[in-house]
Formats: C-alpha cells, structure tokens, sequence
C-alpha cells in the first residue's frame, strides 16, 4: 500500500482545498492512501500582531513556513497552499508543481457594493494592496484590520460594525459562500495578489513518486499566468506585505500581464501591460516589473515596507 501525506493549514478553506485538490486523484490512484495532515501557522495562531511582525519572529511566512518545515523534515510528502500566501522562491530542496485550474481570480466586496459604501465607510481587510486599492478609488473609506479565517471575518460585518469585508472570490465560492458577495471588484481596477486563486502544490525535490503521482493534476494554462505573476513580484523585490497586484491571462497561446503598485495611502499608482507568448511566462514578469519600476515603483515599496 502507498501513502501519501497531505498538509495543509488548519482552517476551513485549507481543508476544502485539499478535498478538492485530492478528489480526482483519489479516482484516479484507487491504490494510494491520501492522509491529510494539518499543520499550525503563526499567522493562525497570533492573530493580534501585525503579519509582518509574526513573520519574522517565526524566519518565514505566517501563513506557510511550519508547513514547509514539515515537508523538510518528512513528516508530510506534499503541502496544499493558497499560492497567494507563498514566498516567489523555494527554499533549497523543495519545488512548486505545476497547479490546478485556478478559481475565480478577483476581491469580492461582502456587506455593500463599492458605490453603495457611504462616505467614511468602515470596511474589513488586513491586506496591504486591498487598503491601497480602495483607497485609490475611494480615499473617504476608513480600513479597518480584520483577521481570522473567512467564516470570522464575514462575521465581523457584525461584531465590528463594518459596512463591508473584502474577500478573494475564490475562497468564498470553495466554501459554498457566494451568495455573500456583493460585489465582485474589476479586475482592471483591482488586480489580484499574484497567484490568488490558484493552489500551490509543494513536494520536495527528490520525491519521485509525489512528483510522479500529483505531476498530471496541473492546468498549463494556469502554470504560464501565475508563473508570470509571481516573477513580477520576484523581480520588485515584494512579498505578501506589499501593494503589488498581478493578473496574468492567455488566450490563444499569447499571455498578458497586467502589473500595479500603489501606494499604502493609495494616492500614487502605477500600472503596465506587456504580452508576449506563453512559453516565455518568467521573461514577461521581468519585463512588466521593469516596466513598474521605471515609473518610479521602487519609492512605492519603500514606502509600503517602511508603514508595515
């Protein structure tokens, strides 16, 4: 009999997105033993302390480097993350397979629509790009920091009084919870976090089987857009904590990426466009990066760590 270890975070969306994740392979592997296994992350854990700050007391990502540690050390064979919350490089052993067809890629609005806010409208995100975004669009909204899985964090409408909660798509329809939505924010307006939407699917480098067993679950597609997105954000040098939006897409064998930096207070803005074939998804992050930066990006990000 072989088994295969899955980790995942503890809430409720990592536990739905690994079902979904392991529901064609278990049809298509009747043989293997998929065990999911979930792991605690300092951003679960803490969550009154700034991300920033749980990060580095923890020397990774809040949201996935217990998880990773796990995965080193073998006692999981595979880790299902939310792409979005991943750092753009892999530590040294371990590598992202290609991922699933992602989901819906966009912010969703829940409690009001964005031109049903009244002026000085109370609204719930702890991400960094989604404050600068809205406060580009609408500089009266006063962000207020929410963390907590989704199920709490659409519970604050209540408990905090909110007039709105900003949410990826993605994870509110995985969980069933669409009819929540309000609104769903344009994508040209609001790009996503690169990789939202999307799985990442991280095995260690020497795993044949892992690599043999989950190497057909990924959509090429998929694989060219995030892979685009992330490589942006490599080369600005950003992170989770940044302002920086990315919404790479291919039809027909041509991809575009659409790249933008604001400002934490949301009053400077830059974007770029760039398409280029699919096959060369890395080159055309760089090049929309560099696109960025000579409109002046760089002093936007300083910014943005600085406030962090």
């Amino acid at each position: 009999m072989v088994e295969l270890v899955v980790g995942s975070r503890a809430s409720q969306l990592a536990r739905t997105q690994v079902k979904l994740f392991l529901a064609p392979l278990r049809e298509r592997f009747p043989e293997v033993v998929f065990r999911h296994q979930v792991i605690l992350e300092a951003g679960d854990q803490d969550r009154r302390s700034a991300l920033r700050a749980v990060s580095e007391r923890g020397g990774g990502s809040a949201f996935s480097a217990n998880q990773v540690d796990a995965l080193v050390s073998g006692q999981v064979d595979v880790i299902v993350h939310s792409l979005k919350d991943l750092p753009t490089a892999n530590p040294p052993g371990l590598v992202l397979l290609a991922p699933p067809r992602r989901e819906d890629v966009r912010d969703a609005l829940c409690g009001s629509t964005l031109a049903g806010l009244p002026r000085g409208g109370r609204i719930g995100t702890s991400a960094s790009r989604r404050i600068a975004q809205l406060l580009h669009v609408r500089p009266d909204l006063v962000p207020v920091e929410i963390r907590g899985n989704v199920p709490t964090r659409l519970g604050r409408l209540r408990t905090q009084r909110l007039d709105a909660v900003v949410l990826a798509a993605a994870g509110l329809r995985r969980l069933g919870r669409e009819a929540e939505i309000s609104e769903v924010l344009p994508v040209d307006l609001f790009p996503p976090s690169p990789g939202q939407g999307a799985l990442g699917i991280q095995v260690r480098e020497d795993d044949a089987l892992a690599r043999e067993l989950l190497g057909g679950a990924g959509d090429p597609v998929t694989e060219a857009e995030v892979t685009a997105e992330r490589a942006m954000l490599a080369e600005l040098h950003g992170g989770c904590s940044v302002p920086v939006g990315a919404f790479g897409k291919a039809v027909g064998g041509v991809l575009t990426l659409h790249g933008q930096v604001t400002s934490v207070d949301g009053r400077r803005q830059v974007e770029a466009r760039c398409s280029g074939p699919v096959g060369g998804a890395e080159e055309l992050g760089v090049r929309v990066a560099g696109a960025l930066l000579e409109q002046g990006a760089e002093e936007l990000l300083v910014g943005a760590r600085v406030a962090a």
